[in-house]
């Protein structure tokens, strides 16, 4: 650092000296001595130094740091991977096991109707076939406990069938009763599937959709889908819920099995 007071000092001392050695200047003479700076000329250069020294650059040890360099962000580790980019290989392994192609067992359950009347079955059988599935058998029962449990339970055990869709049976009169019937050979019950039909109904019935029972549950290693006996209602839930997700279904719940 400069001292400036030290340098000053020996400045005076030395403009004294040439004076003395020069001789005084002449006396009306306004002219300055040649040997002796211009007056205010040592604060001038003060000011310069001290100008030059407040505009030197910031640097550490003498260096000056290169403009491109940056402190790193400590929240970079270093793992530059985009994870931004979709990962197919996990939705490729969640569908690995579904059967592309399901064979299936249509049942009405009504003491009403017939095969030949029988647009809701109708319905089913239409929307599977669409889907590229086979309809491997197709029956219509009355409305009675047992003949509903024994006529899924016997399906359920047939290698061909690997999926059953009831309709009706499922409302609140006094022979409704398929969920009764089936439930107790659920192994599996899934309720989130009367969520999702009740849901999609609400759209077309309104709060009546508080009087369907449909239910969904795995009986084998089976799904078995029970839809009340209107035929939108069976035409909005199989579209909808069955042809999405049977497949999936049927696979998940067939896995161990084909493993072993």
């Amino acid at each position: 650092m400069v001292d400036f007071q030290e340098r000053d000092t020996k400045r005076g001392l030395r403009e004294d000296q040439e004076a003395a050695h020069e001789g005084p200047a002449a006396e009306g003479d306004g002219a300055a001595d040649e040997g002796a700076p211009p007056p205010g000329d040592g604060e001038a250069e003060i000011d310069e130094v001290r100008q030059q020294l407040e505009e030197r650059p910031e640097s550490d040890g003498g260096q000056k740091a290169h403009p491109d360099e940056s402190a790193a962000d400590p929240g970079d580790d270093g793992d530059h991977d985009d994870h931004g980019h979709e990962d197919h290989g996990h939705d490729h392994h969640h569908h690995e096991h579904d059967l592309d192609e399901l064979g299936a067992a249509v049942v009405t359950v009504s003491s009403s109707r017939t095969l030949a009347d029988d647009p809701s079955g109708d319905h089913v059988v239409e929307a599977l076939v669409d889907a590229g599935h086979d309809v491997v058998t197709r029956e219509l029962i009355p409305d009675d406990y047992d003949d509903v449990q024994h006529t899924v339970d016997s399906l359920v055990r047939r290698s061909d069938v690997d999926v059953v869709v009831t309709t009706g049976g499922t409302g609140v009169t006094p022979d409704d009763r398929t969920p009764e019937a089936v439930r107790p050979l659920f192994e599996k019950e899934l309720p989130g599937f009367g969520e999702l039909f009740r849901r999609y109904s609400y759209g077309e019935i309104g709060t009546r959709v508080v009087g369907t029972r449909a239910t969904a549950g795995i009986i084998d290693g089976v799904p078995v889908f029970c839809f009340p006996g209107s035929t939108d209602a069976v035409q909005l839930g199989v579209e909808e819920i069955v042809v999405e997700e049977a497949p999936h279904l049927a696979g998940l719940a067939q896995r161990d099995a084909d493993e072993e």
